[in-house]
């Protein structure tokens, strides 16, 4: 089988393409053949060794797959061959095919194409498992979204609405606004290319505490990090809840008085961990997506389609924070 390899350290110009034994499903897994596989930052960070899964080298990256699923390993129920199936994988997924463990495995809807099945696990289960266990977000209440161009960040904008929330999209252009606001954001703002000194950094928190009306984010999800971080914090709400989700302009340090002065929570969202320690809840949380997207309250927007040996290209784009929606290299 074909697959996209990083054999050393480094960008995504250092993937090679290379042809590689097909894998065989041990016990309780099958073997998936890969028709889509989203790109993620994770992806940008594994292959540079700054993730926190480091698999021994040679290893394809691309960790959110769909596909079909073409062998059966011993002691697996309730899937067969020819099923259409996601999974997160966590790597493995530039490749034409890969072992999964079935606990890893949804069904993908037959109205639905690869592509878009690839799109949807992993940023709507961050998600989901970020505003409702993490954050608690509740009708009525104001979500400001950082990053919300970003397939997180539409992710956030789609489940905010359906929670009942009020959105306020920050993005970094007014293309990405009218993403944004394409996807139902209630109120955009854009923000400028960081870094901030002093005055840029108080300049930003009070445009944000401006979007909320002056009452502060009830609930902060937070995909960017770096200078942006805290003049998120400082437009919080009196008990509002920050929840840190991923850091592609670098991890910030955040003042802790801020914390004491608005009585807030700065949370964790770790889902892979959550989904791990917790599978039910997590299959709830999946069962209630599906639903969501059958109803057309989410879609997962595919903005660009990359082949195999364009992975690399894919990750690219996505580290250079260009990109809008999400990426996807198709293999079928």
């Amino acid at each position: 089988m074909l697959a996209l390899l990083s054999r050393s350290i480094g960008g995504p110009d250092t993937l090679e393409l290379a042809d590689l034994p097909d894998p065989v499903a041990g016990r309780g897994q099958v073997v998936v053949r890969i028709h889509a596989c989203a790109i993620n930052y994770p992806d940008v960070l594994i292959i540079e060794d700054r993730y926190q899964i480091k698999p021994p080298r040679p290893f394809a990256p691309g960790g959110e797959i769909s596909g079909v699923i073409e062998s059966v390993g011993e002691g697996v129920e309730g899937w067969t061959v020819g099923d259409r199936v996601l999974a997160v994988t966590g790597f493995g997924g530039l490749a034409e095919r890969v072992v999964v463990d079935a606990p890893r495995l949804f069904a993908l809807p037959a109205e639905r194409d690869f592509a878009e099945g690839a799109a949807l696990l992993l940023t709507y289960a961050t998600v989901i498992h970020a505003l409702v266990d993490r954050g608690r977000l509740r009708e009525g209440q104001t979500l400001l979204v950082l990053g919300a161009a970003g397939g997180v960040g539409l992710a956030a904008i789609e489940l905010g609405k359906a929670l009942g929330a009020r959105v306020i999209a920050a993005v970094s252009s007014e293309e990405k606004a009218r993403v944004a606001r394409s996807a139902g954001a209630d109120d955009t703002l854009v923000y400028g290319r960081a870094p901030f000194d002093k005055d840029q950094s108080r300049a930003l928190a009070d445009a944000f505490k401006a979007a909320t009306g002056g009452h502060g984010a009830d609930v902060i999800l937070d995909p960017v990090g770096g200078d942006y971080a805290e003049p998120a914090l400082r437009a919080i709400a009196w008990e509002g809840r920050y929840l840190v989700v991923g850091f592609p302009a670098g991890i910030p340090r955040l003042p802790l008085n801020l914390t004491l002065l608005k009585s807030c929570d700065v949370c964790g969202v770790f889902w892979g961990a959550f989904a791990a320690r917790d599978p039910e809840a997590n299959r709830s949380h999946v069962a209630t997506l599906m639903a969501l997207w059958a109803e057309g309250r989410i879609a997962p927007r595919v903005t660009e389609r990359f082949a195999l040996e364009d992975g690399g290209r894919a990750i690219a784009r996505l580290a250079a924070r260009g990109a809008t929606g999400k990426l996807v290299v198709e293999l079928a």
